[in-house]
């Protein structure tokens, strides 16, 4: 197991918060896409239940131009 599993999407939301990003819209099915009005960031994240896999994750943080560490840290 990685260092990034076992989060699930009300943690990763409060996560990504601290870092500026807010709702901006649904996308399709349950996936949401949140932006950055400071860095003009955009990523989309997906609302399901259960874990986040370790890879969505890192794709999420990639999109979103966030260090997993400083992730991990906040």
């Amino acid at each position: 197991m990685g260092r990034l599993t076992g989060f699930r999407y009300k943690e990763i939301v409060k996560r990504l918060k601290k870092f500026g990003f807010r709702f901006d819209r649904q996308a399709a099915g349950s996936h949401e896409i949140w932006f950055n009005l400071t860095t003009g960031r955009y990523t989309t994240i997906p609302n399901h239940p259960g874990d986040i896999p370790e890879g969505t994750l890192r794709a999420i943080l990639k999109q979103a131009r966030i260090n997993p560490n400083d992730f991990l840290n906040s």
